[in-house]
């Protein structure tokens, strides 16, 4: 029967894997529509940085971005954030904006517009090493004399970008850079993408910028630069509302000749919590206990222990073991206090401890992205369930010795 059958398996709980079924996404996709269609007529539009906790869908909403731009005849360069140093940031983009300038056009067949850009990426490069012992520009013997050789990372990105887009205009396509992790980038690299940004708009020129990140992003782009909330919007996704969250299980089964009875779905819904990644652990494990293509809630009952034991093992597991023991222990301290956000000061009172005694372990576990803070004060997982995961983990609160 189709439900017992592993490789008809239709959900996909992998990291960024699209999944059979999109469902409760569709504002920002339009919203995406939209802005390549405004960029592309020399129209303002604001951009956009989604925000949302681990397993909502944000880097599988950029791969849905990435198949759209591509179907408008866009370029996409891709990024995915790590905490670089300012050379090696220069060195990922460049190497990125480099290929953008070849699908653009070919090389051989490259405008005056181009060859000027081809020069500034160059400067760009050798102002991430002088040394010049990475080389992706195109040609060291000709650089833009005066454009991103300044030595500031603000001044030469935007260099970078406004030739970049000259050529694009040139060429009559655009280049959408697509970001994942943004938290990661270092306040001076947010501030010069966002400065960037800001001349390209000004310019009219088809260049944009399209990014997700941890919730907290809106107040570092905020504190990078005052003119960030106009320049972009904010959209935050999290758990999908209860048709979408339904649909999200019962369509990828329909795709296979398969469905769940409705109290199946009821139940699926509570363990959830109507998370997105959560739906296809839960839609994989029920899958591969089903016996018949009606999936049923004695299913789900008995799938619930496989999909539990699969996110301690990968999902929350990678996270918590990266931590140290004192950074354990703050966060078995916030499970302690149940759900949602906590203030700073409950979660020391828990430790027996003070507020300032315990903030430098707060402070680590935001850098780390485990934590962020919604309010002044208050700190919550970036992980949707993780402190039930911690309580699990962690059965015994030990308090900071």
């Amino acid at each position: 029967m189709a439900a017992s059958y592993p490789l008809a398996n239709p959900y996909t709980p992998n990291a960024g894997a699209q999944p059979t079924t999109l469902t409760g996404r569709n504002s920002q996709l339009e919203s995406f529509d939209l802005l390549l269609a405004r960029v592309m007529r020399g129209r303002p539009q604001q951009s956009m940085i989604v925000t949302g906790l681990r397993g909502v869908g944000k880097t599988v909403l950029l791969g849905k971005f990435r198949e759209k731009a591509l179907a408008a005849n866009w370029v996409v360069a891709e990024l995915e954030i790590r905490k670089h140093d300012d050379a090696e940031f220069r060195r990922v983009v460049a190497s990125r904006l480099r290929t953008a300038l070849l699908e653009l056009s070919p090389k051989a067949r490259w405008s005056e517009r181009f060859k000027q850009a081809g020069r500034v990426l160059s400067s760009f490069t050798l102002s991430a090493d002088v040394s010049g012992s990475v080389q992706v520009g195109f040609d060291y013997d000709e650089v833009e004399p005066g454009k991103a050789d300044h030595g500031d990372l603000t001044l030469d990105l935007t260099d970078l970008l406004v030739a970049v887009g000259e050529a694009a205009a040139d060429a009559g396509r655009g280049v959408v850079l697509l970001l994942d992790e943004v938290q990661f980038l270092a306040q001076p690299q947010l501030e010069a993408l966002i400065s960037a940004i800001h001349k390209i708009v000004q310019r009219s020129l088809p260049v944009t910028m399209v990014g997700a990140g941890l919730p907290q992003i809106a107040e570092l782009a905020g504190d990078a630069k005052s003119y960030a909330e106009r320049l972009f919007e904010f959209p935050s996704i999290g758990d999908l509302d209860e048709e979408a969250a339904r649909e999200a299980l019962d369509g990828p089964a329909k795709i296979e000749g398969a469905s769940f009875e409705s109290e199946a779905l009821d139940l699926a819904m509570e363990i959830t919590g109507r998370y997105p990644y959560f739906l296809q652990e839960l839609g994989y494990a029920a899958w591969g206990v089903a016996s018949g293509d009606l999936i049923t809630r004695r299913d789900v009952e008995d799938a619930e222990t496989l999909y539990t034991a699969k996110l301690d093992e990968s999902f929350f597991r990678v996270r918590y073991d990266r931590c140290t023991n004192r950074q354990k222990q703050y966060l078995r301290a916030m499970a302690e206090l149940g759900p949602g956000k906590q203030k700073a000061q409950d979660v020391a009172a828990v430790l027996k401890r003070e507020s300032n005694q315990v903030a430098p372990i707060r402070s680590e576990l935001v850098g780390m992205g485990l934590l962020y803070t919604p309010d002044y004060g208050y700190a919550d997982f970036t992980v949707p369930h993780f402190e039930n995961f911690m309580i699990r983990a962690m059965p015994d609160l030990e308090v900071i010795g």
